[in-house]
């Protein structure tokens, strides 16, 4: 098993620029960290982002692809909810971004929405303009997404389901589907919905939380792997149920299981690629560290008065990236590090001991499920 080993003074440039766009959100599913958790900066921000704003973004990325010689960026586009903006400020972000851009580099645009705002000229604009759409659900019932409602406590689910329909008849637009894991929900019935949906990627993403701050449902030790054994039950479901959707968790750790490195903050080692640029030009880690404290994702940098480089050398960035170096003794010492890479930065923190030096929350999870994933995979490979 193997994984990139990455050191604490690897210059690693970042490739993906998760811009806000709208701050606010149409929707207040109950579980969502960013407006019902620990941080409320996003109260201060303006609710979309100024056009002079966007520009001087859209400089700083071709500054940073300009020095570091990248062919190639990722550009997401959210929120909040960015399709509150309509598709006008979109178009215009990725038209700036395009036209800073030297020569060279092209730039791969998406947008992550909870789909209730997408209308069929929505999708064909976007589209057009070569974004491509990811969806954020529960399942594909209205049992399932029964979390993700309005500020009124109405279901999103008729507008969601219609913009999965749209989405559907535009396979080249349609990124995936992001899925929370609820494990109140039975993992057969979530899998088999959201297949049913025929979406080209299905992610599975564990609620954030930490040990401050526990998940939804008790774990370990004492042999409890919840969510591990949920996970195992959709694995088996992927992998014995012929053509199906990619499921990103599962083909990460087979790709590390394998000797690639990873391209997912959920596991593996490699370097931190991404950074956060809010509505006001402040520059941020990633957003799962709003779930852990008030301020955890803030570097205290902004577009206007700090390169992106600067942001490469903020010491929350640089413990991010340093792959097995920046974990504590116990994953360092653990068969499974370079696989595991110690799972989500954010959901190591601890208040009381070790900040962010911690195992997972969900460390007996994630063994439970690699070692689930490796023993299958033995076993494909001893038949064959």
């Amino acid at each position: 098993m193997a994984g990139e080993k990455t050191g604490p003074t690897a210059v690693v440039p970042f490739r993906q620029f998760v811009l806000k766009v709208h701050s606010r959100c149409n929707l207040a599913c109950t579980y969502c960290y960013i407006y019902a958790g620990p941080d409320r900066s996003w109260r201060a921000r303006p609710p979309t982002v100024p056009a002079a704003t966007m520009r001087q973004t859209a400089l700083r990325i071709a500054e940073h692809a300009r020095t570091h010689r990248l062919r190639e960026v990722r550009i997401d586009l959210h929120g909040g909810e960015p399709l509150l903006t309509g598709p006008g400020p979109l178009l215009a972000q990725a038209a700036a971004v395009r036209a800073a851009l030297p020569a060279g580099c092209t730039a791969e645009f998406g947008v992550q929405t909870n789909g209730t705002l997408l209308t069929r000229d929505m999708i064909d604009t976007l589209g057009a303009a070569g974004f491509r759409l990811g969806l954020s659900l529960d399942g594909g019932t209205p049992g399932l997404n029964r979390r993700r409602i309005d500020h009124a406590g109405r279901p999103s689910w008729p507008a969601v389901s219609r913009a999965v329909r749209l989405l559907h008849d535009r396979p080249e637009v349609f990124a995936g589907i992001l899925c929370t894991i609820d494990i109140t929900a039975g993992p057969a019935e979530v899998y088999d919905s959201l297949r049913a949906l025929d979406p080209p990627m299905v992610d599975f993403l564990l609620p954030h939380a930490n040990w401050t701050s526990p998940p939804p449902a008790p774990l370990g030790p004492a042999g409890r792997t919840p969510y591990g054994d949920w996970l195992c039950t959709v694995f088996d479901q992927w992998w014995d149920g012929g053509p199906g959707p990619r499921v990103r968790v599962f083909t990460e750790i087979l790709g590390l299981l394998l000797g690639r490195p990873s391209s997912s903050e959920a596991v593996g080692l490699s370097p931190v690629v991404a950074l956060v640029v809010d509505t006001d030009g402040a520059i941020e880690q990633v957003d799962s560290l709003k779930s852990t404290y008030e301020g955890a994702a803030a570097t205290g940098l902004d577009v206007f008065h700090h390169t992106f480089d600067d942001a490469l050398a903020h010491p929350g960035m640089a413990a991010r990236r340093s792959g097995r170096d920046g974990l504590g003794a116990q994953c360092r010492g653990c068969a499974l590090v370079e696989v595991c890479g110690g799972g989500n930065y954010a959901h190591r923190y601890r208040a009381d001991a070790g900040g962010f030096t911690n195992p997972s929350v969900y460390c007996a999870d994630l063994e439970r499920l690699i070692r689930h994933i490796a023993a299958r995979l033995d076993a494909t490979v001893a038949l064959n």
